[in-house]
C-alpha cells in the first residue's frame, strides 16, 4: 500500500494500481476499492501538481481554444459545429491566418466556456 508519492516509481506504480481498479469497472468495486481508487487518485494528483503542472493558462486564443477541445475531447470537426462554422474556418483560427470576429469571440465565450475578456485581449 502507497502511503505517499516521493517518486516518479511511486506514481507510475499508483497509476497502474489506478488502471486495476478502472478496468474493474465501478459496479464490481466495493466501497473499500473505492475509496483506495480516491486515495491513489489524490496522491497522483498532488504528486502531478508538483512534479507535472499546467501552465495557469494558454498565451493565445488558438491554444486556449485547442485546450477546451482536449478538455472536452472534440475534433476539429466537432468544434467547428458547435461553434456553427465550417472547418475551414476554425482551421485558419487556429493557425492564426484569420482573426476572430464579434459574432465567433461571442459563440466561444458561450459554447467553449472561454473568459470574453481572454477573448479581447487575444483578439
Amino acid at each position: 500500500m502507497l502511503l505517499a508519492i516521493t517518486s516518479e516509481r511511486d506514481y507510475n506504480e499508483a497509476m497502474e494500481l489506478i488502471e486495476v481498479f478502472l478496468a474493474k469497472g465501478s459496479a464490481k468495486m466495493t466501497e473499500a476499492d473505492l475509496a483506495e481508487l480516491q486515495r491513489l487518485s489524490l496522491l497522483a494528483e498532488q504528486y502531478e501538481d508538483v512534479h507535472y503542472p499546467m501552465p495557469i493558462e494558454p498565451a493565445t486564443l488558438p491554444e486556449m481554444i485547442r485546450l477546451r477541445m482536449f478538455q472536452e475531447n472534440m475534433k476539429q470537426k466537432d468544434t467547428a459545429k458547435t461553434l456553427g462554422i465550417s472547418e475551414t474556418r476554425l482551421s485558419e483560427v487556429l493557425t492564426g491566418k484569420r482573426r476572430v470576429n464579434m459574432d465567433l469571440a461571442k459563440r466561444l465565450h458561450e459554447k467553449l466556456r472561454i473568459r470574453a475578456e481572454f477573448i479581447l485581449k487575444a483578439a
